[in-house]
């Protein structure tokens, strides 16, 4: 849109269907969004609507609720579903506090998606060969990069915590600073964006796949979560003597009541469960533990004033939207019906079969289409339209053969 007709006010529609528009590009069948596929207005938010300091034009962006034409948000908008999610908080005086940690990795420019991606030449001309977790060398050539990204964010108005290099070869880890949900999830959508141009600029590709190597760790987009009073602003997972609480318990309860019917909100592509197969950091169980890696739920050491839940099932691939509408919906559901957690785990394992979540996108998708809470929580018309959408990715991915296959099964008698 020009700008002379965004500041005048001018409405922006766009059609229903776009909502559920697949990743190759497709469409479910019209039933799923309206058989006329009228239109929504995109209504922007004042808040977060920025001048992009990396575009060479005089560019802006406006993040947008998706509103039915009546004047209500339309039940298929990610964004629309965590503020009625954050609006229940509201209603029992209580607020979300969230922030979420997203990895990903710089690689250089990969023009045969048959090929490996491979990470920059560093400044000795050599590629890095993944050496360099948590390290302060600079000789991967990226700082020029970083400095434009650091630069970037500080223009958009995005705090940061904390960044570091991650485990996997040329991967990288941001902390973005907790806050209200929405907000985050703003943040978190505007980060991978601004990562990603930026990343063309200077000849690089960023990649926020959940698992773009073999071998390697995948990247994940773990979220933290407390609850506060609305009124106070205490922590209400802690009590006056700084010990957990029953409202505490109850979060975690929900949380594994919902997480295996969720998986598919959390980890939403095929390439997802390449991540979660992956036996370190990245756990496929609904588990919950204080400290301890290897559970979904991990519970960080912290003081009674900033105890929270750590969701470590989500990809780096999640919608942050829909991801922290997700998480923070099955503690919702956990806290109104008092639903009690099973013992906290600690030290190696083995997962119950109770507590085992989907390990195929087939298998997710089928768990939350039987879903009644995921309906009761998101309503019918999204759940069904999401399940359409990401059936038709499946589909997708089914019509072709990889090369593993080739390699591996050609000789076979």
């Amino acid at each position: 849109m020009t700008a002379e007709g965004f500041l005048e006010g001018r409405r922006l529609q766009m059609a229903r269907g776009v909502l559920l528009q697949c990743i190759m590009g497709g469409y479910p069948p019209a039933r799923f969004y309206g058989s006329d596929d009228g239109d929504l207005a995109l209504t922007a938010d004042p808040q977060q609507t920025h001048r992009l300091p990396w575009s060479s034009q005089p560019r802006a962006l406006a993040i947008c609720d998706a509103d039915e034409l009546s004047g209500e948000s339309s039940r298929l908008s990610t964004r629309g579903q965590l503020k009625e999610v954050i609006a229940r908080y509201a209603a029992r005086g209580l607020a979300p506090v969230v922030a979420t940690e997203l990895e990903f990795f710089v690689f250089a420019p990969n023009t045969d998606p048959t090929q490996p991606f491979l990470p920059p030449l560093g400044l000795d001309g050599r590629r890095e060969d993944g050496h360099s977790a948590f390290s302060v060398s600079s000789n991967n050539g990226l700082r020029p990069f970083f400095s434009e990204v650091y630069a970037c964010m500080a223009a958009l108005g995005l705090p940061r915590d904390t960044f570091m290099h991650e485990m996997g070869v040329s991967q990288f880890e941001i902390n973005l600073l907790h806050g209200d949900p929405l907000l985050l999830a703003d943040q978190t959508f505007l980060f991978k964006h601004l990562l990603k141009e930026v990343a063309l600029k200077h000849g690089l590709t960023v990649v926020c796949m959940a698992k773009p190597l073999a071998h390697t760790p995948g990247s994940s987009m773990h979220i933290h979560q407390s609850l506060v009073e609305s009124a106070s602003g205490r922590n209400v997972f802690s009590d006056e003597a700084g010990e957990p609480t029953a409202m505490f318990r109850h979060f975690i309860g929900g949380l594994q009541a919902g997480m295996a019917d969720f998986t598919v909100l959390f980890a939403p592509n095929v390439n997802s469960y390449q991540r979660l197969c992956h036996p370190y950091a990245s756990p496929n169980n609904a588990c919950w533990s204080h400290d301890n890696r290897a559970a979904g739920l991990r519970i960080p050491a912290s003081s009674p004033v900033a105890r929270r839940v750590e969701n470590r099932l989500p990809g780096a691939d999640a919608n942050p939207y829909l991801a922290i509408a997700a998480s923070l919906a099955a503690g919702l559901y956990g806290i109104e019906n008092e639903l009690e957690p099973t013992p906290a785990i600690q030290g190696e394992f083995a997962v119950p079969d109770s507590l085992s979540l989907p390990c195929t996108l087939h298998a997710a998708l089928e768990r939350l289409k039987r879903s009644q809470l995921a309906k009761e929580l998101f309503g019918n018309e999204f759940v069904e339209g999401y399940v359409a959408s990401k059936t038709m990715e499946l589909t997708s991915f089914f019509d072709e053969i990889t090369p593993w296959e080739r390699r591996v099964l050609a000789a076979q008698a």
